[in-house]
C-alpha cells in the first residue's frame, strides 16, 4: 500500500507540473497541388518603344487587381503600389467558367463566376498609348489562355489577335480584348471563356515578381 501511494504522489507531482509526456497532435492533412500547366512572361517585354510598353504593363497588372479585388471603380490608382510584386489565385469549381469581361456570349449567360472586374476605360484608370485605351490586356488574356488550353480546359477564344504580334505568346493564342458599356457582337465575341472541366476544383495562380508574370492552372492531385 505504501508503495501504491508514493507512486500515486509522483504521478501527481508530475501531472500539476507538466512533466509527462505529451500526446503528439494529430498531423494536419496537406492538400495536395498538382501544376498542370504554368506559362509566363516579361512585362519588360510587350512593346519596343518603352513609352509604349510602360502602358502596356501598367494596364495588365491594372486588370490583374481589379481581378484580385485591390480595386474597383472609382479607386484613386496609386500605380506605385500597382507594380510591386505579388500572387494570387483565381478558384473555378467544376463546371464553373470564367470570362475576361462580363459581356459574354448568349452560351456562357449565367453561367460565369468570375471576371477580371474590368472594362479597361479610362474610367477605369486604364492607360491610352495614343491609339487604344487599355492596350496591353490582350497579352493577359493571350497568356491566360495559352496556360488553360496546355492545361485541357475548355476555352472558347472567338477572336484571334493574329494582326498582331504578342511577345513571348505563340501567335496560335493570341485573343483578341475588347469591351464597351452597352455590349455589341464585337464585344462578346472579343472575350476569352475558360470552363473548369475537371472534376475537381482548380486555381489559376497569377505571380509578378516585379519583371515576369506567371500564369499557372493547379487542380489537386
Amino acid at each position: 500500500m505504501k508503495i501504491y501511494k508514493i507512486l500515486t504522489l509522483v504521478l501527481t507531482v508530475f501531472i500539476l507540473f507538466g512533466l509527462l509526456p505529451r500526446q503528439s497532435a494529430q498531423p494536419k492533412a496537406v492538400l495536395k497541388e498538382q501544376i498542370i500547366a504554368a506559362r509566363s512572361m516579361s512585362l519588360d517585354n510587350r512593346y519596343n518603344n518603352s513609352f509604349v510598353n510602360s502602358v502596356f504593363k501598367d494596364n495588365i497588372l491594372l486588370t490583374l487587381r481589379y481581378l484580385n479585388g485591390d480595386i474597383s471603380k472609382g479607386t484613386v490608382i496609386n500605380w506605385k503600389k500597382v507594380d510591386e510584386p505579388f500572387n494570387f489565385n483565381l478558384k473555378l469549381i467544376p463546371d464553373s467558367t470564367f470570362a475576361f469581361h462580363d459581356g459574354v456570349l448568349p452560351e456562357f449567360q449565367g453561367k460565369v463566376s468570375k471576371t477580371t472586374n474590368a472594362h479597361f476605360n479610362s474610367d477605369e484608370g486604364f492607360k491610352s498609348d495614343g491609339y487604344l485605351i487599355g492596350d496591353g490586356v490582350c497579352h493577359l488574356a493571350s497568356l491566360i489562355n495559352w496556360a488553360a488550353k496546355d492545361a485541357g480546359l475548355y476555352v472558347v477564344a472567338p477572336t484571334s489577335h493574329d494582326f498582331a504580334v504578342i511577345p513571348e505568346v505563340p501567335k496560335k493564342y493570341g485573343v483578341s480584348i475588347f469591351s464597351q458599356p452597352v455590349p455589341s457582337q464585337t464585344t462578346l465575341l472579343q472575350n476569352l471563356y475558360i470552363k473548369n472541366n475537371f472534376k475537381k476544383p482548380i486555381l489559376i495562380k497569377f505571380s509578378y515578381d516585379g519583371t515576369n508574370l506567371k500564369v499557372a492552372i493547379v487542380k489537386e492531385a
